[in-house]
């Protein structure tokens, strides 16, 4: 009974202090808003919560060495003001790197000629639409490519096959016809009597289109060039054996795409490249396939070459639904996660809207392959219908394991919403913290565009080697088909490395600054009593940033690109690696590769962990990197427990928003291209995919604020307890409530 009549006493003794508190704020501010100043807190409520967390961090294993406790200096007022430059050596070094970059692209740019990356070269070496080493080609600037290897010959223009019908003896029982216009004329998809080789073209009967269907460079047609090779050589058809269209694919000339021959279809420009449309390559597919033998080869040059074609037929849909529907929903999705009274309908209405997105995406897909396979005459291949179907049921699962996931983590869910919406706090108080991003995506904008300069200037400084592929012989000698290769001498490809070193460093650097940016400005934010009259935090943060702790931002970002940079090596060991294959030691190589560059990655994400706790140390206390990783460690390690569950569960709140963003634009994206375009592309997915990565990254952009800015609060918090312990503390009731919840 004592005990209870006691506690009655704490009880009302705590409430009326709240209470005359409050009062004394509202004599000065009639306005006042209760979420807005928080006051100290008694020193009987504050050493009943100290005693509990200090008995929660005394709880340790033997042995273990804690760090010391964070003692508050004196004359604490939040973030230090009394700020000086931290590590200036590596200021230094990253400024000296970025003049040497400069030196380099210079070198480049005055020795190198972009032109030649930028213009396809044929089998020969030649440039095509250059003038290049005593072989003009600028009126040819197109490349017909023939074989696995990329390579073909230069062109006037892609091949558009336009059949004249008044023309006598004319028909198109070579081809598929496609339209028929009003000035009596055909467009078909392809002629497979009708081959474009290294020496001009080449037709048997039945060709639908003329001998000179297409203007072909001089060169070429030029007997005594021996790399310049003929169907006809005299003796027999290399190409079609005894005439007969289904036996080319596997003749010695067009030997399954890897010959000097192929066939001719319906083509379209892309970045100077003649790529044979889907609806060209499935005609062509068609009328040379021998259903008993043959199989129409698909090679990795082939697939890569369709998806580049896919994304650029679909780049409006891909980069202007990608950036601007993109864009638009994290804005919006940013400005809802400011507003506590929605962030429980957000949170929750994005987790069941992004597992009904995926099903209903998959449920769609389905639907999408069973309209493909009931077409007449089919449009798309069984292969593509069968990997659609199969995509289509792996939505599906992946929604229903979600959906099970969710229901596993509710509790968790919900109690990271009240530590999202402290965030949500700061960032509504100061609302300029959102163009920090943004600064950092022109910043990245800027460097990029700089650093493709220099580095296709100095790809350019490459050697074009001859090479060539030997074809078995069928009746007379086997027969060598010449492509071409660029090489590169010690000094490239040594200064090439340079400049992928040169682009980790910086984008972590980027990326860095803008993290300690949020990290002090939410710090300033956490350490201020009367949150209405606080001073602009965003713009002093960017400037103590800017002025004192460049020089630890560049010290964290080399630490991790020297990271990035090993996994580079080593993916390059791998690749290697791959192409020796065969063997029992390269098997073991490549398993060992595998476990290191795992190792590897794990030891880049405790570097980044570790980079962003000393980043928020730096922005509180102005200390050099190496201290203030180190106070961050121990910190984080003497209150691991409420660190690590809240930040898990936090971050997972998170990242449903940025699922639920990249769902959203990818489908948006995904419906305009199967209602507009689906028709001029081999296959969705590569336009799709692409668009969920740019949709993400977005998010993933825009919701840093929030993770940092989550980050930041906690090791506030944990700090505000440790100096003050029985003093006044900081940290609003709320915040304490929501931590202190998740710890029972």
């Amino acid at each position: 009974r004592n005990r209870q009549q006691r506690q009655t006493r704490d009880g009302d003794y705590q409430r009326g202090s709240r209470q005359r508190q409050q009062r004394r704020v509202s004599e000065i501010d009639p306005d006042a808003d209760d979420e807005d100043y928080a006051p100290p807190r008694s020193s009987r409520q504050q050493s009943n919560k100290n005693a509990e967390s200090s008995s929660r961090r005394n709880k340790k294993p033997d042995g273990i060495y804690m760090g010391e406790k964070l003692v508050a200096p004196d004359d604490f007022n939040g973030p230090t003001h009394n700020r000086k430059c931290t590590d200036v050596f590596f200021s230094l070094l990253i400024l000296s790197m970025w003049i040497a970059l400069s030196f380099l692209g210079y070198y480049s740019i005055t020795n190198g000629n972009v032109a030649i990356l930028l213009n396809p070269m044929d089998f020969d070496g030649n440039i095509c639409g250059l003038d290049h080493n005593g072989v003009d080609m600028r009126n040819y600037s197109y490349l017909y490519t023939i074989n696995y290897w990329h390579t073909g010959i230069c062109l006037s223009e892609c091949p558009s096959l336009t059949v004249d019908n008044t023309t006598e003896d004319n028909n198109t029982s070579g081809g598929t016809i496609n339209t028929t216009n009003a000035l009596n004329t055909t467009t078909v998809l392809s002629d497979v009597h009708t081959l474009i080789t290294y020496g001009g073209i080449h037709q048997i009967e039945g060709a639908i289109l003329e001998p000179d269907f297409i203007e072909i460079p001089s060169f070429y047609l030029n007997t005594s060039n021996p790399d310049a090779l003929r169907c006809d050589d005299g003796n027999y058809d290399m190409c079609f054996t005894d005439g007969d269209v289904t036996q080319s694919w596997s003749s010695e000339g067009i030997n399954k795409g890897k010959g000097f021959a192929y066939y001719v279809g319906e083509s379209r420009p892309i970045l100077k490249y003649c790529t044979i449309t889907a609806s060209a390559s499935l005609s062509i597919e068609e009328q040379v396939k021998d259903n008993a033998t043959l199989t129409f080869v698909d090679t990795g040059i082939t697939l890569w070459k369709n998806i580049y074609s896919d994304i650029y037929t679909a780049r409006l849909y891909v980069f202007g639904v990608g950036f601007g529907v993109g864009i638009l929903i994290s804005f919006i999705y940013i400005i809802i996660l400011r507003l506590p009274c929605l962030l429980n309908i957000v949170v929750w209405g994005s987790v069941l809207a992004s597992i009904a997105l995926i099903a209903l995406g998959g449920v769609y897909a389905l639907q999408t392959a069973e309209v493909w396979e009931n077409e007449d005459p089919q449009h798309w291949s069984d292969t593509q219908i069968l990997l659609t179907r199969y995509f289509a049921y792996a939505l599906m699962g992946c929604s229903a394991i979600a959906f099970v996931i969710m229901i596993c983590l509710r509790r968790e869910i919900q109690l990271a919403i009240g530590c999202v919406k402290e965030t949500g706090k700061a960032v509504s108080r100061m609302p300029m913290i959102m163009a920090v991003p943004i600064m950092q995506g022109l910043a990245f904008v800027v460097f990029t565009l700089a650093f493709c300069i220099y580095g296709l200037h100095l790809a350019s400084l490459g050697e074009i080697r001859v090479n060539s592929f030997t074809i078995p012989p069928v009746f007379g000698d086997s027969i060598e088909i010449p492509y071409r290769t660029y090489h590169f001498d010690d000094f490239t490809t040594y200064a090439a490395w340079a400049m992928l070193f040169c682009f980790f460093w910086t984008a972590n650097f980027i990326i860095a600054a803008g993290d300690m940016i949020v990290a002090l400005a939410i710090a300033k934010w956490y350490f201020t009593r009367d949150k209405r009259k606080m001073t602009p935090a965003v713009a002093s943060s960017i400037g103590n940033v800017l002025f004192y702790h460049l020089g630890t931002v560049a010290f964290g970002s080399l630490v991790l690109a020297i990271v990035q940079f090993m996994r580079a090596i080593l993916a390059r060991i791998q690749n290697r690696a791959k192409k020796v294959g065969g063997k029992c030691g390269s098997q073991v190589a490549t398993v060992l590769l595998c476990c290191c560059q795992c190792c590897l990655w794990c030891f880049e994400k405790c570097i980044q962990f570790i980079n962003k706790n000393a980043y928020i140390q730096t922005a509180i206390f102005g200390k050099p990197f190496c201290a203030a990783a180190r106070d961050a460690f121990y910190l984080i390690l003497r209150n691991m427990g409420r660190i690590g569950a809240v930040s898990f569960v936090s971050g997972f709140v998170l990242v449903i928003g940025k699922l639920f963003i990249s769902v959203s634009t990818t489908t948006v994206a995904y419906y305009l291209m199967v209602e507009y375009i689906a028709d001029e592309l081999h296959s969705l997915a590569a336009p799709t995919v692409l668009v969920f990565l740019i949709a993400y990254f977005l998010a993933d952009m825009f919701l840093d604020v929030f993770e940092i800015g989550l980050s930041a609060i906690l090791q506030c918090f944990v700090a505000d307890e440790e100096m003050f312990d029985g003093a006044d503390c900081y940290a609003e009731g709320s915040l304490q409530n929501w931590i202190d919840k998740y710890q029972e």
